[in-house]
């Protein structure tokens, strides 16, 4: 019970922080890191915030299994990045 209500404190406050911040520091800061195709154009602002602070909560929370899984993650991306250009070479185009 004492994690559910630590996460749902963090919850609320980043998504505080996130949705009142928006315009000085959030949104001009994930157009930075995302691509093109993602940017904060138009009215993503609550998802975006809602996004962020679960994610930051989740991290507070549960460090370890966070990191975790951005290796898996990160594992899996660059499997397929080596499998994708083993086929590549292997098609003659």
């Amino acid at each position: 019970m004492t994690i559910a209500m630590i996460w749902l404190i963090a919850f609320a406050a980043i998504l505080f922080l996130c949705y009142s911040r928006w315009e000085s520091s959030v949104s001009p800061g994930l157009d930075r890191l995302l691509p093109a195709v993602m940017k904060t154009h138009g009215d993503n602002r609550l998802v975006w915030s809602l996004a962020l602070a679960v994610l930051g909560a989740t991290t507070l929370v549960r460090p370890v299994d966070m990191l975790l899984t951005a290796i898996i993650i990160a594992l899996l991306v660059l499997i397929g990045r080596k499998l994708a250009g083993w086929a590549m070479n292997k098609v003659d185009m």
